[in-house]
């Protein structure tokens, strides 16, 4: 069944969100403590029984400086300087195993597979926070200087550089792909490395808090909902600091040509938040709308759709 708003209302549903008036200077002064780090690159090859694909462990430095682990698969004999996308995963989730999420590197591309610090995998956060409702939304929520998501986009700006650096990488085709929590970080990466060359964000999760928090059934959004049950006169400090990290914000100042997904009958993440932005959106765009699916957001055929949308636009070597 439909979860949020029907498809007309979603046509012309615009977020009440509003940047702060230093949204763009707090970010500018955190990339900039970021990148006074060297980006400390370092790849080990990993035994794997691929024939086609060749997989290292990969080590960057992100906010603070902190090592960041990534597996990196880069397609064999392709000629280079190779075409790169960098994805991140869902919330709660992890890099995975190095034999899993082979279709990128198949299909031409440097794949650089970034794992978000302080969630199922393997980087963690060594920065501590106050009280949190159980989960990872609402760490350090107190501040916008203390927020888990403020390290975790800079960690994803940084994943940009550090691919940059490859020699096997051409830096001017670098896309950013995600689904759910990975397209909404997908977003925030657009919006802060401005020169990426295309975007991926397939059912978006970290757009629209205030929306999602009135309309969302489910987690992860509840994980907010029980928060502020909990806070309650916390509200408005609350929703300042996420208005630094609302992809409406991000997606306004994000250029690359973008392809976004949704699914009507996504109960995890409502489909007006994504439409939230969808309509933002500053650069070139396109919108997949399926209706029947939930928040795999039309899953692999969404995904053979910008992988034909990416050959056209990035075109891999072959």
């Amino acid at each position: 069944m439909l979860t949020d708003l029907g498809l007309d209302a979603l046509w012309a549903y615009r977020s009440s969100y509003e940047a702060p008036e230093d949204f763009d200077g707090f970010w500018a002064s955190t990339l900039a403590e970021a990148r006074a780090h060297d980006i400390g690159l370092t790849l080990t090859p990993v035994e794997t029984p691929l024939r086609t694909l060749d997989v290292f462990d990969v080590t960057f430095a992100g906010f603070g400086g902190h090592p960041i682990r990534a597996w990196l698969r880069l397609p064999r004999s392709a000629e280079e300087p190779l075409p790169a996308v960098v994805q991140f995963h869902g919330y709660g989730s992890s890099r995975g195993s190095e034999l899993e999420q082979l279709h990128w590197a198949s299909a031409g591309y440097a794949h650089l597979q970034v794992d978000v610090r302080g969630q199922g995998g393997v980087t963690p956060d060594p920065v501590g926070s106050g009280p949190a409702y159980p989960g990872h939304l609402t760490r350090g929520i107190e501040s916008r200087d203390t927020y888990v998501y403020r390290r975790i986009f800079t960690d994803a700006a940084r994943a940009v550089d550090a691919v940059r650096v490859l020699p096997e990488v051409d830096p001017a085709r670098v896309a950013v792909v995600g689904n759910s929590q990975g397209g909404g970080i997908a977003l925030a990466a657009a919006a802060l490395v401005p020169d990426v060359a295309a975007v991926h964000a397939q059912a978006p999760f970290l757009c629209d808090f205030r929306r999602a928090s009135l309309v969302a059934g489910g987690r992860p959004y509840t994980e907010l909902t029980g928060y502020l049950a909990t806070h309650r006169t916390r509200e408005r400090e609350t929703f300042e600091t996420l208005s630094y990290f609302d992809g409406v914000g991000f997606a306004g100042r994000a250029t690359a040509p973008a392809w976004f997904s949704v699914g009507l009958m996504d109960d995890i993440v409502p489909p007006s938040t994504v439409f939230g932005a969808y309509h933002t959106y500053r650069g070139p765009k396109e919108i997949a709308v399926w209706d029947y699916s939930a928040h795999e957001a039309g899953g692999a055929d969404d995904l053979r759709a910008v992988l034909g949308s990416f050959e056209s636009l990035l075109k891999p070597t072959k």
